[in-house]
């Protein structure tokens, strides 16, 4: 037997078998079929139409710590609303038209409203000082349906570390960690007691398993070994708050009796490795210098203050322009390779390459 050469046949006869010689025909004629103009389609592509978005109304509106309101947001018909898990958020359209992302804090079981937290920041791009100031019971608001980044995993043992408003996405994992009958902790920290949200809704679901500490009654913010240490042997870290206390954190888990860390910004990550390179608005100009230390996004706000963003971490794509020359470094999570090589750019993470010029079509 010539072994260079298959035989025609599965078990050596010299004559092809029939059923193969169908399947090779049929597998001639369809896989070529497929590249035809009529049935090709690019596989990144959603099925089906877009989605539309929710028509929500403000149902409930309250005070639940310094500076900080819940919205209760519900279908005017009363109807039920879509289903989401713990960690999910909701990007929410304001009155203004402004976008933004706020994590759901109720119950994933109660499909009758959904629950947001807002913390107003003063110093932020005008979305959390809309809500508080116009934003009423009665309000009219649209939302993408809930989507979730920071997906709750119910491992045996949890540890949950909040930093303020950042208890919002972690409220639901209690709930879930509870009805589960998990081995679970949480961690919630704060400035001083009134700015610490649902500390009494969270005291009364374990007060046994529920620890709130404030920078006033300890001398200055806890240290990533300090929260590491409420850890059950083997746990899982969840951890939800401003950059110093996740930097402290992952600086501190190798030490820990903890396994594992997932983790969710409400802010931007601070620019750590960048290089400083040039944005040019257009071929013409305004040419506008990027530091090292700061976003794309930041410089090309202060020369276009109108220009759309959300989430300021490159998963959301609202800050999205076009980019028109110049090698992009680009750090999103969410183009595709086809949408990059067409030019699209997420400026609130991405950089340029090699301290490039890059032309923007803004």
């Amino acid at each position: 037997m010539d072994l260079r050469t298959p035989p025609p046949d599965l078990y050596g006869r010299p004559r092809a078998d029939t059923f193969f010689r169908f399947l090779t025909a049929f597998g001639d004629r369809y896989s070529p079929a497929l590249g035809g103009p009529l049935l090709r389609r690019n596989p990144r592509r959603p099925l089906g139409t877009p989605v539309p978005a929710l028509d929500l109304v403000v149902a409930a509106r309250r005070d639940v710590a310094a500076d900080a309101v819940e919205l209760t947001l519900a279908d005017p018909s009363g109807g039920h609303l879509p289903a989401w898990q713990p960690g999910a958020h909701l990007r929410l359209t304001l009155p203004s038209g402004r976008e933004r992302h706020y994590s759901l804090c109720g119950d994933p079981a109660d499909r009758a409203g959904y629950r947001i937290a807002v913390r107003r920041l003063p110093d932020g791009g005008g979305g959390s000082a809309e809500i508080h100031d116009t934003v009423r019971p009665g309000t009219r608001l649209t939302a993408r349906r809930p989507r979730n980044g920071f997906a709750f995993c119910a491992e045996p043992a949890v540890l949950l570390l909040a930093g303020g408003i950042g208890v919002t996405p972690l409220l639901p994992m209690v709930r879930e960690a509870r009805r589960h009958g998990l081995d679970w902790r949480l961690v919630h920290t704060g400035r001083s007691a009134d700015t610490l949200p649902f500390a009494a809704e969270l005291r009364a679901l374990d007060p046994a398993r529920v620890r709130l500490r404030t920078d006033d009654e300890h001398g200055g913010p806890p240290t990533g070994a300090e929260l590491l240490a409420h850890a059950p042997r083997g746990a899982a870290v969840y951890c939800c708050g401003p950059a110093p206390m996740l930097a402290a954190v992952q600086q501190a888990l190798d030490a820990s009796p903890a396994a594992s860390l997932h983790f969710e910004r409400f802010g931007a990550a601070p620019v750590t490795d960048g290089e400083p390179f040039t944005l040019r608005l257009g071929a013409d100009g305004p040419d506008l210098a990027v530091p090292a230390d700061r976003s794309a996004l930041d410089v090309l706000r202060e020369a276009r203050p109108d220009l759309a963003y959300s989430c300021r971490q490159g998963f959301c794509g609202t800050c999205e322009v076009r980019l028109l020359a110049g090698t992009a470094d680009h750090r999103d999570r969410r183009l595709t390779p086809e949408q990059r090589a067409a030019g699209a750019l997420l400026p609130c993470v991405s950089r340029a390459a090699g301290g490039e010029t890059l032309v923007l079509d803004v």
